[in-house]
Parts: C-alpha cells; sequence; structure tokens
C-alpha cells in the first residue's frame, strides 16, 4: 500500500494551498489505516465539502476603471478611477445556494454603510451559473435597493446566465438596466469627471 501512496504531494499541496493539503492528508491516512475504499471515499466527500466552504464566500471585488482605458480592476490591486455614487462589483463566482445570502449581506452593508451610493453594478463576467435560491437573493437585494432610492444594474452576463433570468421576472422587475459591459455601465451612470481631471 505504501508504494501507491506519493508522499511528495503533501509538501507540494501545502505550499500551495492549506485547505488541499488538509484533503490529501486525511485521505493518506485513512487509505493507510483504514484501506484504499475508505480512505479515497472520504476524500471525495472532504473536497465536497471544502469546496461547498470556499464558495459560500466568493470572491467579491470593487473595481474601478483603469484611467484611459475600458478595463476594470479590483480597487485594492490597481490604481483605477472609482465614483462614489456608483458601486461596481465583480462578483468571481457562480451564484447558488451556498453563496447567495453572502452577497446578498455584502451589499446591503456596503450601501448602508453612510455612502452616497445611486447605483450599484453587478459584474458577472464571472458567473456561469444562478441558481433559484441566488435569483430570490437578488430579487431581495433589487427590492432592498429599490427601497431605498438606488439602482441595481448588470453587465457582462453571459448568454446561458441570462436565457436564465430571462425566463423569471427578475429582469423585467429590476429597477436598473443589463448593460453589454461594465464600461458600459461606467459612462452611463458615472458622473462626468470635472475638465481638469480628464
Amino acid at each position: 500500500m505504501l508504494s501507491l501512496v506519493d508522499f511528495s504531494i503533501l509538501k507540494k499541496t501545502w505550499n500551495y494551498s492549506k485547505s488541499d493539503f488538509a484533503a490529501v492528508f486525511v485521505t493518506i491516512l485513512l487509505t493507510l489505516g483504514l484501506g484504499v475504499e475508505a480512505g479515497v471515499a472520504t476524500g471525495v466527500g472532504l473536497s465536497i465539502l471544502l469546496h461547498l466552504y470556499k464558495t459560500s464566500r466568493p470572491h467579491v471585488a470593487e473595481v474601478g476603471r483603469v484611467p484611459g482605458s475600458e478595463h476594470f480592476r479590483n480597487i485594492n490591486r490597481h490604481e483605477v478611477e472609482t465614483d462614489p455614487t456608483v458601486l461596481s462589483l465583480r462578483v468571481d463566482e457562480s451564484l447558488y445556494f451556498a453563496n447567495a445570502r453572502f452577497l446578498e449581506d455584502l451589499i446591503q452593508a456596503r450601501v448602508t454603510d453612510g455612502c452616497e451610493i445611486d447605483h450599484v453594478v453587478l459584474m458577472f463576467s464571472a458567473v456561469n451559473a444562478v441558481d433559484y435560491s441566488a435569483l430570490e437573493s437578488l430579487e431581495a437585494i433589487n427590492a432592498r435597493l429599490t427601497d431605498m432610492g438606488v439602482g441595481l444594474h448588470l453587465s457582462e452576463v453571459k448568454g446561458p446566465v441570462m436565457d436564465r433570468l430571462l425566463k423569471s421576472h427578475f429582469i423585467h422587475q429590476m429597477n436598473g438596466q443589463v448593460f453589454l459591459s461594465q464600461h458600459d455601465a461606467w459612462a452611463s451612470l458615472a458622473r462626468p469627471l470635472p475638465e481638469a481631471a480628464q
């Protein structure tokens, strides 16, 4: 059995990802202690649980425009232009039951932070799917922002995702627009820069 185990993977996964290391380590231990079937089955189950945990808190980046371009990047990593009245969030994960509420709470906290936000734009370039639980969260976000007088907009929605959204009432009830690109959203919603800053 020992000849089947590649122990070098422990060092590689430790350096790359602690959660991957935990899954590999437990799988190796159980394989050695209880046999291949129990070890592999537990490893698969642990990997699924870790995936659910990681995707339950998706990476959501606030983005701004790279000066002189139509590109939008994370405000914490790049020098970008922002507008205090437009909150642009890039969602870097598909939306489903495990993370739908996370996005809802994040937007609620950000908009009620005493800021002068008039528009929230969700950049969906990395969203490959939206399940029904996430759809309900989007509807709740839209209703809450509408009550606050804040527009909700989407940008860069992939075709298959848009097809699913169009089968619901969400797109028609949304108080904002769906933009082809984040730059289109920015050009339409952001306040013009003063002449001296252009």
